[in-house]
């Protein structure tokens, strides 16, 4: 074996790659920018040359993923979805059983439609059901993620760590994986991972959580910390703020501070009295809140948004989940100018597990982020969605789904025939398909754009010249050579395990798109050291890069979730680790059996 020394291009690129890892986890800073930026370093140091340092961006997956993304919205607009989920809006009084329908459907739904985007469509439908049944969404929300990651193992198409794995192996043996050749693994994993998450894996979520039902609020969220302003001619000017607080707590609204021109009041202070223009900050869900300004005809957004507002008929409130690829990300609502430029008011915000200590203009939006919103009834949800946000509200089945249903139906369908027989290569196929629904308007030309994820198209772009860096310097064998180090007593099947849980490991604190590129030549060069097939390592890669069950930030799933379900960051492992060791212990056997050494 050769020496594992180090030269400095290989200390070059483990040191970018150490930071874009330590960057990613610390998540302050969005991850394709981070990938960017470690592309650029790169490129300047001489590890990726120049000419080869945007080829990641016409590369056949990153294409394939953006296809899919619009295919995936143009099944959602012609009406499938709604009239797939449309007969589960019925009351399910055992928890098991609400468990398995919506973890098997999101599943399902995962296969063919980008799980992410899958989540964002039924979890609306989540919040409802439990709403129905008086249950905590907590209860149900985790296991819809879990689900329809778990989804995204059983087609090339599910999942974007599964397309660059496919793409990956072209250049290895000449030929991609095909459409399903993932499911025989990714379908035994699938179906194991939603039985035991609704068998018995929903008790593990802490009961805490689990006991949290909403009432009539449509999500179970912490109170908002919203501002009110005292307007001149109210009647509360000069009334101490310990009588304001002995009515709000009959509304369940509390007062937590006042703000009186530069000056910030604690909410210790009671016997301060309210003066005209003063603001105060209240912690309350939106039904408290709508109460509490009429009764107190107090006016909301820091005096400037009359309470009337609120209430007028051409304007309505939306609660709406930031993802970590909105374009409010790291951003305040001043700086995204929507009140000026759409009408659009911030009426609080609500952030598991950190206090909002800042004036709401001043707030800097985190993916999980739920926000209140206000602005025109016709166009409020349609802004939401442009800004990168998932409602929480009640879908509605579209007028004549059926028609373009069938429609969406048939071109997807062809374009997966003419794949599997052959007759096009994956990215022709869908392109052509994504080309037909636009033609027959099921994705409207001026929405293309917007239903591309952009951050992981920019992520996918960046990162896949940097991990032609690490294989160029000789990085990938070293690693390679680590784990055989590691495993060095070990047979090839038990270092596959090793693979597959270093692998897991990644992706629960790196981007799951990452966590492919990055391990893909790894498991090639472990594989030639061992002189075996290539394959079950590839498929091992592709396994562990879309298990990330662990924490919040290893897959989006889990951040989109965790706001409206009230889930802290140590809650994720709970039922996270058991249903990783049951992945590890089934799908080595499974790929083995499948994909022989």
């Amino acid at each position: 074996m050769e020496s594992s020394f180090m030269n400095q291009e290989q200390v070059a690129i483990f040191s970018i790659l150490a930071g874009i890892l330590a960057l990613f986890a610390w998540g302050r800073i969005r991850y394709d920018v981070v990938a960017f930026m470690g592309l650029i370093l790169c490129v300047l140091i001489g590890l990726v040359p120049v000419q080869d340092a945007f080829s990641g961006f016409s590369h056949p997956a990153t294409i394939t993923v953006a296809m899919v993304l619009i295919l995936s919205r143009g099944l959602a607009n012609s009406g499938v979805v709604d009239l797939i989920v449309g007969p589960l809006m019925f009351t399910v009084k055992r928890v098991s059983l609400h468990v398995a329908m919506l973890s098997g459907v999101s599943a399902v739904f995962s296969t063919v439609i980008n799980n992410v985007g899958a989540l964002a469509l039924l979890m609306p439908v989540g919040i409802e059901s439990s709403a129905k049944a008086k249950r905590s969404p907590a209860v149900i929300l985790m296991p819809m993620s879990f689900a329809s990651i778990l989804g995204g193992l059983v087609t090339l198409i599910g999942t974007p760590p599964n397309i660059i794995i496919a793409n990956f192996r072209t250049d290895v043996r000449g030929e991609p994986f095909a459409m399903f050749d993932f499911s025989p693994v990714g379908g035994v994993v699938a179906v194991a991972g939603v039985a035991f998450i609704a068998l018995g894996g929903w008790r593990m979520i802490p009961e805490k959580r689990r006991a949290r039902v909403t009432g009539k609020e449509l999500i179970a969220i912490d109170d908002y910390i919203t501002e009110v302003g005292v307007p001149k001619d109210s009647e509360l000017i000069g009334v101490p703020l310990r009588e304001l607080d002995q009515h709000a707590e009959k509304l369940d609204v509390e007062i937590v501070g006042m703000i009186r021109g530069k000056r910030r009041i604690l909410a210790a202070l009671r016997h301060e009295e309210i003066n005209s223009e003063d603001i105060l900050i209240v912690k309350a869900g939106p039904q408290e809140l709508d109460k509490f300004v009429t009764d107190t005809k107090l006016e909301l957004g820091a005096g400037k948004e009359k309470a009337s507002l609120l209430r007028s008929e051409d304007t309505t409130m939306m609660e709406a989940v930031v993802q970590s690829s909105s374009r409010m990300e790291g951003r305040t609502f001043t700086s995204l100018r929507l009140k000026n430029r759409y009408g659009i008011h911030l009426l609080g915000v609500s952030r598991q597990g950190t206090p909002i200590r800042k004036r709401l203009p001043q707030v800097r939006f985190r993916g999980g982020d739920v926000v209140l919103l206000q602005g025109d009834s016709e166009s409020l949800a349609e802004l939401v969605l442009s800004l990168g946000c998932l409602p929480l509200a009640k879908r509605r089945l579209n007028l004549g789904a059926g028609k373009k249903a069938g429609l969406a139906m048939g071109v997807f369908a062809a374009a997966i025939v003419a794949t599997t027989m052959g007759l096009a290569s994956l990215q022709i196929a869908l392109s052509v398909a994504a080309i037909t629904m636009v033609i027959f308007n099921i994705v409207p030309v001026r929405n293309v754009y917007e239903e591309i994820d952009w951050p992981v198209i920019v992520l996918l772009g960046a990162m896949i010249p940097v991990g032609r860096g690490l294989e160029s310097t000789g990085g990938t064998q070293l690693i390679a050579e680590s784990i055989l180090g590691l495993g060095a007593s070990l047979a090839p099947a038990l270092i596959l395990a090793l693979v597959l849980i270093v692998t897991m490991t990644l992706s629960d604190v790196m981007n799951n798109v990452a966590t492919a590129v990055v391990m893909a030549p790894v498991a090639v060069s472990i594989a030639g050291q061992l002189g075996v097939n290539v394959d079950p390592f590839l498929m091992a890669v592709a396994v562990g890069a879309s298990c990330a069950f662990l924490t919040p930030i290893g897959h989006q799933n889990n951040t989109l979730i965790m706001g409206p379900a009230g889930y802290q960051f140590g809650d994720y492992w709970r039922m996270g680790l058991p249903l990783e060791i049951l992945i590890i212990v089934l799908s080595v056997p499974m790929i083995l059996v499948v994909w022989p050494l």
